[in-house]
């Protein structure tokens, strides 16, 4: 299809310590080849690499990128913060590592045209670099890893719970307040929960895709998935309904297996013999990802192959006891967000 004339858009990209990632990810929005307006708002936390340098010579570069700060350095205020200074009524979220596929702003605009939705997005196609970056990037696409969610593997287009990034209509956001600010994570699935309560519709595409760069250490992994699974805890907490079996499957998985090693060490201890068979929980689930892994990265390069099952580990126990700890300090949301201003 072909709209006349197509609508502008605004593109808001949170942005803290992406020096890596940024130049790549703001010069593919650029290059989308868009037939309507486009602006571009980088939202810039206090980074501690070169991204301001890297931002403020992109900006000087085209006229079509503005940069405003973001002082707290957290992804939903940057995206309030950008969406306030935007111009225009559909709003494109990309992150600082994405990339956008060829054509991806025109389809986007074309489905929200032809879905009628508040929403849409579709794949978040994880792609690696090096050995153990591929490895994640595996992890992420497969049922080994998270479970093989829609938007990480594809699927049929339709209604959806939430979508990867997204592109809005404006008066969605204003209608819910926009971001939960006080939601560090997971304010993505949380935004369009409430969009969805609403009355508003979330529409997945597989037309859509957003290449994503993984983090490139063990460390970084777990640091991700022990935060994310602190806030999916917080996000169950606000909305209970929302618990399902694939976000409560990692702490259930780090119990039974905290559980049959402390069995298995007093039966040693003990002499009870019959207590050894709590070794069967770290046992079973070691054969699980050897197994598992030789099945889903049997395309993978030896060395990502090798990194595989220790990444899924990584991201199983530490999203399990990220959701068992919880977060220290639980946010006090607000009772009725102000909707992002126009600026």
């Amino acid at each position: 299809m072909s709209l006349s004339p197509w609508p502008p858009v605004s593109v808001v990209m949170p942005v803290l310590n992406e020096e890596r990632h940024l130049e790549e990810a703001v010069g593919r929005v650029l290059d989308q080849e868009y037939p309507g307006e486009l602006e571009v708002v980088l939202a810039i936390g206090p980074s501690k690499d070169r991204t301001q340098v890297i931002a403020d010579r992109l900006a000087e570069a085209d006229k079509r990128i503005t940069i405003v700060a973001n002082p707290s350095g957290n992804t939903p205020s940057g995206l309030n913060t950008g969406i306030a200074h935007a111009r225009h009524d559909i709003v494109v979220r990309v992150d600082g590592h994405g990339v956008l596929t060829q054509g991806y702003i025109t389809r986007a605009v074309e489905v929200l045209h032809e879905s009628g939705a508040d929403n849409v997005g579709g794949v978040m196609a994880a792609e690696g670099r090096t050995p153990i970056e591929m490895a994640v990037a595996c992890a992420y696409r497969s049922r080994l890893g998270l479970g093989a969610s829609t938007f990480h593997q594809g699927g049929k287009a339709g209604p959806a719970d939430t979508v990867y990034l997204g592109v809005f209509r404006r008066a969605a956001l204003e209608r819910v307040g926009g971001f939960d600010e006080t939601m560090h994570r997971a304010q993505d699935w949380e935004l369009n929960y409430r969009i969805r309560k609403t009355g508003g519709l979330i529409w997945f595409s597989p037309d859509l895709s957003v290449t994503y760069r993984p983090r490139s250490s063990l460390q970084d992994v777990a640091k991700q998935f022990f935060h994310t699974g602190q806030w999916r805890r917080e996000v169950i907490r606000r909305h209970p309904e929302t618990a399902n079996k694939r976000y409560l499957a990692p702490p259930v998985a780090v119990i039974l297996l905290a559980l049959g090693t402390i069995l298995g060490i007093i039966g040693l201890a003990t002499g009870i013999s019959w207590l050894d068979i709590g070794f069967l929980a770290p046992l079973g689930y070691a054969l699980l990802l050897l197994v598992g892994s030789a099945m889903e990265g049997r395309y993978l390069p030896w060395k990502a192959l090798f990194w595989l099952p220790l990444v899924c580990a990584t991201m199983h126990v530490s999203w399990g006891l990220g959701f068992l700890i919880g977060l220290q300090e639980r946010p006090i949301p607000p009772a009725a967000a102000a909707p992002p201003a126009t600026a």
